[in-house]
């Protein structure tokens, strides 16, 4: 079974937003059997939307749209579906009730009549409750193909497709089963890992595929299997990454489903009783966005300072004036003072600092563009690495936030 996703909107044309509604969808989808064919954005116009509508029910059994369900003249979704079903559009009593609640709730006040025009729906649609907003899904089929229609707003989009749209497509369609399982690693590259595993790939089941999907400093492994027998998919794809797992047990975090490098961290400070600092100058907070972003964190982590500036190393963090002089801003003297100084000021077990030149013009900094040093400070001491990034300031970033994981992870597993 196969699925379009459409996403209607000028807004994604020209860069003004990000697309992240057609990933979402498509590893819910993903979930469920449903192989996504196509992900298309297309303007929020007339013949733009019917000539879309038309390609998609010629190649998928599934059409999902998002975008185009707002209360402004701009937004013509319903009206171009009512002329691509030869519909006509009703009011739906329920998504009338259900705006004039949400702005007594939220506003107290009743909604303006454009509101209300939400709840003009094409007649023969199925429709769907959006609880968080005033634009309903809708559900309709043409030559039996299902076309779904979901406001592009992300929270309201996630839960109408968990909540009603997934159950209905699960009702309506025999689906085959997809299963993935993907392993994280660090610090080892694509073709290294490759070379390492080369000869238990080549021996794959061929009902199993293998994908590397290298970023900045990690590279994902991940297999799939697709086929009727949900069990025995599972069952050899979890045998296999097993294995998987246990030869690269040096480089391996854990699996993309269950953690990422940063919760595990999180998991073993948890175990024993042990808290995080940060101090980061070149990342800017980037760390600690990355560690909060988890509930539970308060459990382990006790805070962050940022001292972007290099007067504010000394000022604030407490770091020697004349270290800074004499070794540079950039150094890995001065990255290790800033970690043990984070231990003091935040009274943690570790920290983690960072210092560099993310560019593009080198600041306080006497090295090039891309050089970053890394310090980790632990309870046995402190351990510090110097890298060039290269010269990309959101790569420098990037990795030098994953390098930092990577190197807090294996200090703390050695203790």
């Amino acid at each position: 079974m196969q699925a379009e996703i459409i996403t209607i909107g000028d807004e994604i044309l020209i860069g003004q937003i990000v697309d992240t509604n057609s990933a979402f969808i498509s590893k819910e989808l993903n979930k469920i059997g449903v192989q996504v064919f196509q992900i298309t954005s297309i303007q929020d116009d007339r013949d733009h939307i019917l000539a879309a509508l038309k390609e998609a029910q010629d190649r998928v059994d599934l059409v999902l749209v998002t975008g185009g369900l707002g209360p402004t003249k701009d937004d013509i979704t319903k009206q171009t579906f009512c002329e691509y079903f030869d519909d006509k559009m009703v009011e739906n009593e329920a998504v009338a009730d259900n705006i004039r609640h949400l702005f007594l709730k939220y506003f107290n006040k009743k909604p303006m009549d454009v509101n209300l025009h939400q709840a003009m729906v094409p007649s023969t649609a199925r429709v769907f409750q959006n609880v968080h907003g005033t634009a309903p899904g809708m559900w309709m089929e043409k030559d039996d193909v299902v076309f779904v229609s979901m406001p592009g707003v992300p929270y309201e989009m996630k839960h109408l497709l968990k909540n009603e749209i997934l159950p209905a497509v699960i009702e309506k369609f025999n689906r085959p089963h997809i299963y993935h399982k993907t392993l994280l690693t660090y610090g080892q590259g694509e073709s290294v890992i490759a070379e390492r595993i080369g000869d238990w790939a080549d021996a794959l089941p061929k009902h199993i595929k293998l994908a590397y999907l290298p970023s900045l400093g990690r590279v994902r492994l991940r297999l799939s299997s697709k086929g009727p027998n949900q069990d025995q998919l599972r069952e050899d794809v979890d045998r296999l990454m097993e294995e998987l797992s246990e030869m690269l047990d040096d480089v391996a975090v854990g699996y993309e489903s269950e953690t990422s490098i940063d919760q595990r961290i999180g998991e073993l400070l948890i175990e024993k009783g042990q808290t995080l600092s940060l101090a980061e100058s070149c990342t800017g907070g980037a760390i600690a966005q990355e560690i909060t972003q988890h509930a539970g964190a308060s459990r382990f982590y006790r805070g962050s300072i940022v001292p972007y500036a290099t007067d504010l190393k000394t000022s604030i963090l407490g770091v020697d004036a004349n270290l800074i002089e004499q070794n540079n801003v950039v150094s890995l003297e001065v990255a290790e003072a800033m970690a043990k100084r984070a231990t003091v000021v935040f009274q943690s077990d570790y920290a983690v600092a960072t210092t560099g030149i993310a560019g593009p013009t080198k600041g306080d900094g006497a090295d090039e563009v891309g050089t970053v040093c890394i310090a980790i400070a632990a309870p046995d001491g402190v351990v510090s690495e110097k890298f060039l990034f290269g010269k990309a300031r959101e790569r420098v970033i990037r990795k030098s936030v994953n390098k930092a994981f990577e190197m807090l992870l294996k200090e703390i597993s050695k203790n």
